[in-house]
């Protein structure tokens, strides 16, 4: 499982959803997606204009968790 540290990372610097989407020439739809971690997917794209509007590396804003044996079956 991909764990997403948007929501966090807005937190912890006082910043909207909507400030974000407009400093990173974002939908807001798609922060809105990616805060909520309902994105099935992201572009490079839109990676790329987080990692820069947020000034994080790609490993700050995912973290991989390995599934368990039981989520499996």
């Amino acid at each position: 499982m991909i764990k997403i540290h948007l929501s966090k990372i807005l937190g912890e610097r006082r910043m909207s959803q909507r400030k974000l989407a407009e400093i990173g020439n974002l939908r807001t739809s798609t922060v809105h997606m990616i805060f909520n971690e309902k994105a099935q997917r992201i572009d490079f794209d839109v990676l790329n204009r987080l990692c820069k509007a947020l000034d994080v590396q790609p490993g700050d804003l995912f973290e991989y968790i390995p599934d368990s044996e039981d989520d499996e079956a």
